[in-house]
C-alpha cells in the first residue's frame, strides 16, 4: 500500500497539514492521487437538525411497540452456551 500524507488542497496547492513525504525533489512535479475527504461540510447547527430529524422519524415509527417485558425478550432471543470448567 502506498503511503498516505494528510494536506489540504488550497488554490490548486497542496499544503501539508502533517507528516509529509521526505524524498520529494525540489522543483519537481510528482504524480499524487488525491481523495476528497470532505467537499463541502456541513455546520454543527445542520448536521445536530437532521441527527434530530432521524431520530424523531425513529421514534415515529415505533419499531418495539409489541415489546412488553424487554428482559423476557432479552431471554428468550440470547443463545448463551455454557463456559468451559465452569458449573453450570
Amino acid at each position: 500500500m502506498l503511503p498516505t500524507y494528510p494536506a489540504l488542497l488550497r488554490d490548486n496547492h497542496l499544503e501539508w497539514t502533517g507528516d509529509m513525504p521526505t524524498n520529494l525533489p525540489p522543483g519537481q512535479a510528482v504524480q499524487v492521487h488525491v481523495t476528497v475527504l470532505d467537499q463541502s461540510p456541513l455546520p454543527a447547527v445542520a448536521r445536530g437538525q437532521r441527527m434530530a430529524a432521524a431520530l424523531q422519524k425513529l421514534a415515529a415509527s415505533q419499531p418495539v411497540q409489541e415489546l412488553t417485558d424487554p428482559a423476557a425478550w432479552e431471554r428468550e432471543t440470547r443463545q448463551d452456551r455454557a463456559l468451559p470448567d465452569r458449573d453450570g
